[in-house]
């Protein structure tokens, strides 16, 4: 007889991330995880490469460096910073260290499913809440709190749908929670958001000692293949995540590379003026071909195809010219397609493909 996980681990679906590969073509266009559309900024690359020679030591397990340039960046005290492998590995121990059995986690039905994975596999009971409209739905989220719940996770803008709740309405659900209830701010999308109602969270980790903001160098600071993410939190939460978390979690180069990121000068500005431009032209583009594209403030869109199999027949097309895209049945949305918002040239690529699947598709598919 094989060791058995406890219970509950193999009810876990596994995590499914963005293709990168098509069989039998050579030039694929990666459109699948929202990658920042303009790469590694070139003094993260040079850090990057200088860290050569160091690999052999031991990282500053603390990232006391990393996180004063965080702070620096974005007006935050760094002693109540966390930085991980990815903010992935941050909501991984949230979730252990604050759910378990007999708790509840809630999220919403089309919320990132890292916080679904990560709630069960800390043995808490997971609670999906209705959107409207794609949007998290504060009153249903209140709705859905008993006794047991323990933390709230809600991304904003969410991924894959790109919709956003105003800071008022964060502020509403932060006020209507009971004070034993962590709220989790997932702003890994912050810096492509131009909306002036907008807040990624630290205003309201200052404001109590319950709510938590977690962010990422993965999209808009094009890190992700090194896995660099950052909280800001209480600090008693900070006290707790330093405890539990492990005790290197993030790697010397990806810590020089995050510090140099953050310096290089103009990148988010540019990254957010291309953002602007090139999801405007696509949204616009696929809309004049009689794709529904539902409204976003990330780097990517969602099409909606209406059914299922029109959704797939339009993947298989892009997969064709080498177009990797996200199909998001797993997030409920089978009839979905995620299209990350990548270079000129690719978004040409998808609306061109796309307009002519649209005048070749059967009139009653």
């Amino acid at each position: 007889m094989s060791p058995l996980p406890r219970p509950g681990i193999l009810e876990i679906a596994p995590y499914v991330g963005g293709e990168s590969q098509v069989p039998g073509l050579n030039r694929i266009h990666k459109l699948s995880s929202n990658e920042g559309a303009l790469g590694v900024p070139p003094g993260a690359q040079a850090a990057y490469a200088r860290m050569a020679g160091e690999v052999h030591r031991y990282p500053d397990g603390a990232a006391t460096e990393l996180r004063r340039a965080i702070g620096a960046r974005f007006g935050l005290d760094s002693a109540r910073i966390v930085c991980g492998a990815g903010s992935d590995d941050l909501i991984y121990q949230l979730c252990l260290a604050y759910g378990g059995a007999g708790t509840e986690l809630i999220m919403t039905e089309h919320g990132f499913s890292i916080y679904r994975i990560a709630g069960q596999y800390a043995g808490s009971g997971v609670v999906a809440t209705r959107e409207r409209q794609l949007t998290a739905d504060v009153d249903a989220m209140l709705a859905a709190v008993s006794p047991a719940t323990r933390l709230v996770f809600l991304a904003n803008p969410n991924n894959p749908t790109g919709s956003m709740l105003p800071a008022r309405e964060l502020w509403r659900l932060r006020e209507g929670l009971p004070p034993d209830v962590l709220l989790v701010l997932d702003a890994a999308y912050a810096e492509y958001v131009e909306r002036m109602d907008y807040e990624p969270g630290a205003a309201l980790v200052d404001a109590a000692d319950n709510t938590v903001m977690t962010r990422t160098f993965s999209k808009v600071f094009g890190l992700g293949g090194l896995r660099l993410g950052w909280c800001y939190a209480p600090a008693a939460v900070v006290d707790v995540l330093n405890r539990v978390r492990s005790p290197f979690n993030v790697n010397a180069a990806a810590q020089a590379a995050g510090i140099a990121a953050l310096a290089e000068p103009g990148w988010v500005e540019k990254s957010r003026a291309h953002n602007r431009r090139y999801r405007e032209w696509l949204t616009r583009a696929l809309t004049e071909a009689g794709i529904k594209v539902w409204p976003s403030e990330g780097n990517f869109v969602l099409t909606d195809f209406a059914t299922t199999e029109r959704a797939a027949a339009a993947d298989d097309s892009l997969r064709s010219r080498g177009l990797i895209v996200r199909r998001v049945a797993g997030y409920g949305l089978p009839h979905c397609l995620r299209i990350t918002i990548g270079t000129a040239e690719e978004c040409a690529l998808v609306a061109e493909t796309l307009a002519e699947f649209i005048s070749n598709a059967p009139a009653h598919a």
